[in-house]
């Protein structure tokens, strides 16, 4: 048996499916401090690609405190430094100094490490000091940058998944799109290329990738020093695809709460099974998301 409802609104009532009715609850997305610790977590576990996809979410988060900023930038900076990635490493620690102009890295911290942020710090004050707003100064706000994308609710394993964007971009700050993917929802995301042609963009995730139960991506803008300022889904709340084992039927709920995407599968699967609705069936659940 195969239900496929394209779209739910919270509160989401399921009602014909199993002769009931249920509201799937919103999920909390990590807080801006659970992401700042799991990025520290991962560059002490020299997973250095994972930390940084981890603080770009943490980045782009709203009301990130000016303590919380300097912290993942901080971190972003050391990343990048060990990854030998100078242009992006200098970007960090230029917006991490644009926030506190007067940040010293620890005496006890790594020399390599304190010459990098040295030496960006000259260039930085050489350059005028861009970014930094003085007391009493003003800075007119950017224009908002917006990435609309729908994501396909399912697909069959081995198979591409083409995804589109449009990219709304009045000041042409984003200079390079990436597409994150992974199968499944653990371990480290790849990245491709998204290019931008007239504000769309195509990419694929290639079938390799494409597993059961699911395939979890995003896509990410970044300025011209690498830094993200723009994201659709991010590494702590990606996008997901459902990928249904071949030869099962399945329910695919595709979930659109407050604009935030989210999986209830624990709601879903406890409440058809009290209707009854798998007695004497091998049918299977899978709970997508659509944003």
């Amino acid at each position: 048996m195969m239900l496929n409802v394209r779209r739910f609104v919270a509160p989401v009532v399921l009602a014909a499916a199993v002769n009931t009715s249920f509201v799937i609850p919103a999920m909390a997305q990590p807080k801006q401090q659970d992401l700042i610790a799991r990025g520290r977590g991962l560059y002490e576990d020299q997973q250095y690609e994972e930390s940084i996809q981890t603080l770009s979410a943490a980045i782009l988060r709203p009301n990130l405190a000016k303590e919380q900023k300097v912290e993942v930038l901080r971190l972003m900076a050391l990343n990048y430094i060990t990854l030998n990635r100078k242009d992006e490493g200098e970007s960090a620690v230029r917006g991490l100094l644009a926030i506190d102009p007067n940040y010293e890295l620890p005496k006890n911290e790594s020399p390599r490490f304190r010459d990098f942020f040295a030496a960006a710090r000259k260039k930085w004050e050489a350059d005028g000091k861009p970014g930094l707003v003085t007391d009493g100064g003003t800075k007119v706000p950017d224009a908002p940058v917006s990435i609309g994308h729908t994501s396909p609710s399912q697909t069959t394993p081995n198979t591409d998944i083409p995804l589109t964007i449009k990219m709304d971009d009045p000041q042409g700050r984003v200079y390079d799109v990436k597409l994150f993917f992974r199968t499944g929802s653990k371990g480290k995301f790849n990245e491709m290329a998204t290019p931008i042609d007239a504000g769309n963009g195509k990419a694929t995730i290639p079938k390799d990738a494409v597993k059961p139960p699911l395939v979890e991506y995003y896509f990410q803008g970044y300025d011209k020093g690498g830094l993200p300022i723009i994201t659709r889904g991010d590494a702590a709340a990606p996008l997901r695809v459902a990928v249904p084992e071949p030869g099962r039927a399945g329910w695919v709920l595709p979930v659109v709460i407050g604009g935030s995407a989210i999986v209830a599968a624990g709601v879903v699967l406890g409440i058809m099974a009290a209707a009854g609705v798998f007695s004497g069936s091998k049918s299977t659940v899978s709970v997508s998301v659509i944003e």
